[in-house]
């Protein structure tokens, strides 16, 4: 059976649709197409009308010759002049049709000739960037280091009006970024022209210090910074002053006096005009705490030393916090406030003579939450025990009053130099401390955790400290080597152990840290441990079970600290340690006792009875016993309610650890009732019992005494008084006075009214009006 021939367009393409082709090409292949059906057409039509023909001939050739009868086939008509003609013509336009889809068809294959070889161009071009870059990241890696400062900072001691130039080299790729410090104050050439010129060339950085004078006495520090970690080094530069070069210019004295060489004075009184009060505030605003002072005597070389100081931890200037003291004023200001920032702040001026101090309370409220109901971000997040394996977080839980509990937590770290986060646990964390593993080494790190309840995610906490995934416990091994001309080198002790092939098994080792979900084992390396990189592989056997399994076969422990999961609670398990070089793996450790996954702490008991007492019209002072059960505690959440409101409010929003708490911004008049929840790592306690009702007004106190006592009237007979109401009252109304008398020679007072006055005019009959006051 015949096959049906594809047109021209159709044979060398698998796959082809009308896409590539525009109008007139388009047209031509119709119209091509359209002949070649007919053409198939009417030879099908011809071929039957034939066959048909042919089968009616033979019919009738058997049927003649059966009859002896004989049948002459005729001859084909000849074509006449005009369909001679027509004939031609047809033929010219099949001849120039077949030319023009001979040329579209070169068009098209030189077409589709170059779209290929330009696609082929770009895709070569593409895989080479991408190899490329996939060469360059290897390098980098490979390159990649923390900066390391190999010429550190030296102290200088000038003279006034000198120029000081400080040196260091740091080494680190990428390069690092280095920023001057001067008494740990970021240095700002914009803020003194001229007076400070900072240089960087071939790794090696310069702070030049113009015309010094005795204010420039300080101590520098320079840091690096790159995406891996950050090193410092600092110096003192200390300026000096000749003793006759600054004389008194006084009228009086002769111009070429010096100057005393220390000048000494017994008292420096310093004074607070204007005072911070309780100030309330919400996370992401920015607030400063301002204190106004009196400095008597004000001396520009005797000035008092202004610390600020949060629940006596004092406080240090950062990007969250800055400091500022001058012109009679010091002042606390926050860039982002955040529940870490709340406490009692306390403003601690220090002079040669003593200290004067004042403080008041910072509240600090959560930010409105992403999710309705959601809870408020936990706060003091802290990294402890850094080694190259893992990092163990710690922090503090929100207060829930009106929301729903909170069921766990997400741990996020994000490398320095990034804005990329990622959650470090799949699961929510149920306790207040996780150990975050997978770390790359030397590199830096940050952390911040969100709490979650029923209703949804909490806003993320503030973020910590940058933390270095090393080994402390690597700098312990090294040692300095003291030789001939003071010069001294540092090596590594295991560079004095001589040739260690295989080591030998860890000793000590030992559970350090146990809960529910995870427990970290702690050992001492083999001693000797050589010279090659060591690193070790932890083995489980679960008890009664008799087979030991690798825990980590894919990642190996590069530190004597290691964090184990997917424990099976209530279990109690086995554990041996195996060291490992490149020459091969030492004899398993000696077997630890059976360690058990289960929280040691637990969530500690309600405190107990609650008693509020009146303070000020505006606050209450709330205390409470402490509860029986209260392992490692964190602190006291205290929440307030308004009587018949059934809603509770926060107090505090940080934990406070003592059992005696002023809850402020109350409204006057209103009576509310109190309790309190003691916070520990495991979780929050349930509530006390509630506090009696209390109203808020201003405690009972003594009034102040009565002032302005004024003579109005005296006729020889008799005086009359008259004063002024006192400005304070105690917390009640004034119900009357008492007058007291004496003679002017004499000590003794005696009353004058043995009954209350409860007018502030009052009339003395038969008095000496020359003896009495």
């Amino acid at each position: 059976m015949a096959t049906k021939a594809a047109p021209f367009y159709q044979r060398r393409h698998k796959h082809y649709d009308q896409a590539y082709r525009n109008l007139e090409t388009r047209y031509v292949v119709q119209e091509y197409s359209s002949q070649k059906r007919s053409s198939a057409s009417s030879q099908t039509s011809a071929v039957s009308s034939s066959s048909a023909y042919q089968s009616s001939h033979a019919k009738r050739s058997r049927s003649s010759a059966e009859e002896g009868l004989e049948y002459t086939v005729p001859a084909f008509r000849k074509r006449t002049a005009e369909e001679e003609a027509e004939y031609k013509k047809s033929q010219g336009r099949r001849f120039r049709f077949s030319s023009e889809l001979d040329y579209l068809e070169e068009d098209i294959r030189a077409s589709r000739k170059l779209a290929r070889e330009q696609l082929n161009k770009v895709a070569i071009q593409r895989m080479v960037e991408e190899k490329m870059a996939l060469e360059r990241q290897i390098h980098e890696e490979c390159m990649s280091r923390a900066p390391d400062i190999l010429v550190r900072l030296r102290s200088h001691t000038v003279w006034e009006r000198m120029s000081v130039k400080l040196f260091f080299t740091v080494q680190g790729f990428p390069t690092p970024i280095v920023q001057w410090y001067k008494n740990e104050s970021l240095i700002n050439q914009a803020a003194e022209p001229g007076k400070y010129r900072i240089e960087s060339k071939y790794g090696v950085h310069i702070l030049e210090i113009n015309r010094a004078n005795f204010n420039d006495t300080a101590t520098y520090s320079a840091v690096a910074t790159n995406v891996h970690g950050q090193a410092s080094t600092n110096a003192a530069v200390i300026v000096r002053r000749f003793r006759d070069e600054e004389p008194y210019h006084s009228v009086l004295l002769p111009i070429h006096l010096p100057m005393p060489p220390v000048v000494t004075f017994a008292h420096i009184d310093v004074q607070f005009l204007e005072r911070f009060g309780v100030t309330f505030g919400v996370e992401g605003e920015t607030l400063s705490l301002t204190c106004t002072l009196l400095v008597t005597p004000d001396l520009r070389r005797l000035q008092p030393r202004a610390e600020w100081y949060r629940d006596d931890v004092l406080v240090q200037e950062s990007k969250w916090t800055k400091l500022f003291y001058g012109e009679g004023r010091a002042t606390l200001s926050f860039t982002h406030l955040n529940k870490d920032d709340e406490g009692l702040y306390t403003l601690r001026m220090v002079t040669r003579g003593g200290v004067n101090e004042y403080s008041a309370f910072l509240f600090v409220a959560d930010s409105a939450a992403l999710v309705a109901g959601a809870p408020g971000a936990p706060m003091d997040v802290e990294c402890h025990d850094a080694n190259k394996d893992y990092v163990i977080i710690t922090w503090k839980p929100p207060n829930t009053a009106s929301e729903a509990p909170v069921i766990g937590y997400f741990i996020d770290r994000c490398e320095v130099g990034t804005e990329n986060w990622i959650q470090c646990n799949d699961a929510p964390v149920k306790i207040c401390k996780y150990p975050v593993t997978g770390l790359y080494e030397g590199r830096s790190y940050m952390f911040r955790v969100r709490a979650v309840n029923k209703a949804g995610v909490s806003r993320p906490s503030r973020v910590s400290i940058a933390v270095a995934a090393l080994d402390p416990a690597d700098l312990a091994r090294l040692q300095r080597i003291h030789l001939d001309e003071g010069k001294e080198i540092v090596i590594y002790q295991d560079d004095l152990e001589g040739d260690v092939k295989v080591p030998g098994p860890p000793t000590d080792v030992k559970a350090v840290e146990t809960t529910k979900t995870y427990v970290v084992l702690s050992w001492e390396p083999p001693v000797p441990r050589g010279r090659e990189p060591l690193v070790y592989y932890v083995e489980k056997s679960m008890v009664g079970s008799g087979s030991w399994q690798r825990v980590n076969t894919q990642i190996p422990a590069r530190s004597p600290r290691f964090a184990i999961f997917d424990l099976v609670p209530g279990k109690s398990y086995n554990f041996r340690v195996l060291s490992v070089n490149k020459f091969g793996a030492s004899e398993p450790s000696e077997i630890t006792p059976p360690i058990q996954a289960q929280d040691i702490l637990a969530v500690p008991s309600a405190p107990g009875r609650v008693l509020a007492t009146r303070n000020t019209k505006t606050s209450v002072v709330v205390q409470w016993d402490r509860p029986k059960q209260a392992d490692d505690l964190i602190g006291y959440y205290i929440d307030s309610s308004v009587v018949g409101s059934n809603r509770w409010d926060h107090c505090n929003h940080k934990p406070i650890t003592y059992n005696r708490f002023v809850a402020h911004g109350l409204t006057t008049g209103e009576k509310y009732i109190f309790r309190v929840k003691a916070v520990n790592a495991i979780g929050v306690s349930e509530n006390s019992q509630e506090s009696e009702v209390i109203s808020v007004q201003a405690a009972l106190t003594t009034p102040s005494l009565p002032y302005g006592i004024t003579l109005l009237n005296c006729d020889g007979h008799s005086m009359t008084l008259g004063w002024k109401v006192p400005k304070f009252s105690g917390g009640a109304n004034i119900q009357g006075y008492y007058i007291d008398k004496r003679e002017v020679n004499h000590q003794n007072w005696h009353e004058v009214n043995q009954s209350l006055i409860k007018e502030r005019i009052f009339k003395i009959e038969d008095q000496d009006r020359k003896n009495t006051r």
